[in-house]
């Protein structure tokens, strides 16, 4: 490894040199999606980031066994009303057996997630899957007597485990502070304290998915999947547990102190939060109304989309900025940021054509140094995407005969775009289609814009514009006859 790793921890709320516990295997989970619907923008976010996360440590050396879980057996939530069961009542909704509601929706996160390039963990282990250990585990924290069990329902004594430990350091809250925000399902008269969080629901006569337990049928409450699969896979502690910021609290902070009465330790020694994606500055979300959901960011059919967008520039736009600051999505961030790719990628193909010098005017190996500086700067992206736009300008400079590269340096750059741009930050490289049939099919079409301009018909001219350029096809008007680029 070039330089070292630095990485901020969530918990210690510093940036801390990245040590593996058991070099040279890194465990890394990521909380998964909750497949009682569509993913959208917002949950593109943390998986093309810890993509990055997962890729860079596996191209420095590192085995890496990444898990990332399906959460398929419901998702509580208190907003203000009775929580719940988003898979149940959707399943309702759509007219469909709850397992084939949330294999529908798998398939289309997975078609997202491979569309957007992000690599399949080592392991995706599903909620419904692991019953038995969900179980095995609250048995062991009951008998340990930091839970307790009241109507065929368990919950996780709070109050008693905040005696003596930190519950709270990872999101920065105190007890008092988090009786609003706990999420769980009906009940709260059953609890010893209200911030007590279900580890174990009893079933009502119309929940549809439920399991036997030693407490009657019922379900597994949400924090307890993540701690037991991470358990499973990972062991106790592991490297990284990474997710967006909003799992903060309650979700993470209750897996921390679940896993720490279970296992007997602290579950993670580096904890990793991205940032959410804002939409105009506002927050998405179903209450205004502004949510777009990955198939519709590639393929339309949203208002508040202008068109649709590839999912490369998707993937580079979230890239662009810094995985722990605020994205703020907008048409024209989106537009930009499908110029800038294709710059880069331009510039990437030019590379075969320079002819190199006996000397160099500028200093490659300075540009790998400071992307490797940012991107074991606690994965700064944004500063690696700066530095590969300098090269491009090198590039395009030393193909006009302003600057020179040797022949070494020549094959330098083309590595540092083939590690960078496309190995660790997963740009999937996409060959231009410049085939014959293309090329016929645009000097038709070239031909009846000119045809509609001669005879002042501008409208009919624009339209065919302005869906060429929708469909990522540029025309340019020059004095010898318009051009086209793809």
């Amino acid at each position: 490894m070039p330089q070292p790793l630095y990485i901020t921890n969530s918990l210690t709320r510093t940036k801390e040199l990245f040590e593996p516990i058991n070099y040279p295997y890194v465990g890394l989970y990521v909380c998964g999606p909750t497949v009682s619907g569509e993913s959208h923008l917002g949950h593109a976010r943390p998986y093309v980031t810890f993509d990055v996360i997962y890729r860079y440590l596996q191209f420095i050396g590192y085995k890496v066994r990444y898990v990332r879980n399906i959460t398929d057996a419901g998702h509580f939530e208190e907003e203000g009303r009775e929580a719940e069961d988003k898979v149940n009542e959707k399943a309702k909704l759509e007219r469909l057996e709850p397992m084939e509601l949330v294999q529908k929706y798998t398939n289309i996160y997975h078609d997202m997630m491979d569309a957007l390039n992000c690599l399949r963990p080592a392991i995706e282990p599903t909620a419904t899957g692991h019953i038995v250990e969900q179980i095995g585990m609250i048995q062991d924290i009951i008998k340990k007597g930091f839970a307790y069990e009241v109507n065929g329902s368990v919950y996780f004594d709070v109050t008693k485990y905040a005696q003596g430990n930190d519950y709270g350091k990872l999101s920065g809250r105190i007890l008092e502070d988090m009786i609003a925000g706990s999420r769980d399902l009906d009940g709260q008269d059953e609890k010893r304290n209200a911030a007590d969080f279900a580890l174990w629901k009893k079933a009502p006569e119309q929940h549809i998915m439920r399991w036997n337990s030693p407490w009657g049928e019922g379900f597994p409450g949400w924090h307890i999947e993540c701690s037991a699969m991470a358990s499973k896979y990972l062991g106790s502690p592991f490297d990284i547990h990474g997710g967006g910021m909003d799992l903060m609290f309650p979700h993470h902070e209750s897996e921390i102190a679940q896993t720490k009465i279970a296992t007997g330790c602290s579950p993670v020694k580096y904890w990793m939060h991205n940032n959410m994606i804002t939409i105009n500055g506002r927050k998405m979300g179903k209450s205004y109304n502004n949510t777009i959901t990955l198939r519709e960011m590639f393929y339309g059919g949203n208002d508040v989309l202008e068109r649709s967008y590839a999912p490369a520039t998707v993937r580079f736009f979230i890239l662009q900025t810094h995985y722990r600051s605020t994205l703020d999505f907008s048409n024209d961030a989106l537009q930009a940021a499908e110029k800038g790719l294709q710059r880069l990628l331009n510039a990437y193909d030019t590379i075969a054509k320079l002819n190199p010098s006996a000397t160099s005017s500028v200093s490659i190996e300075k540009i790998e140094s400071d992307c490797y500086a940012a991107i074991n700067d606690d994965f700064n992206t944004a500063i690696v995407v700066a530095q590969l736009f300098e090269a491009a300008r090198i590039i395009n400079s030393v193909n006009a005969g302003t600057e020179q590269l040797t022949a070494a340096d020549i094959v330098l750059v083309k590595k540092l775009f083939d590690d960078f741009l496309f190995q660790i930050m997963g740009i999937k490289q996409v060959q231009q289609d410049n085939s014959a049939d293309l090329t016929g099919i645009m000097d038709l079409v070239l031909e009846i814009r000119a045809t509609a301009k001669s005879k002042k018909d501008f409208e009919t001219a624009d339209k065919i514009r302005n869906t060429l350029t929708a469909l990522g096809i540029t025309i340019k008007d020059t004095k010898d006859g318009a051009e086209w680029s793809k």
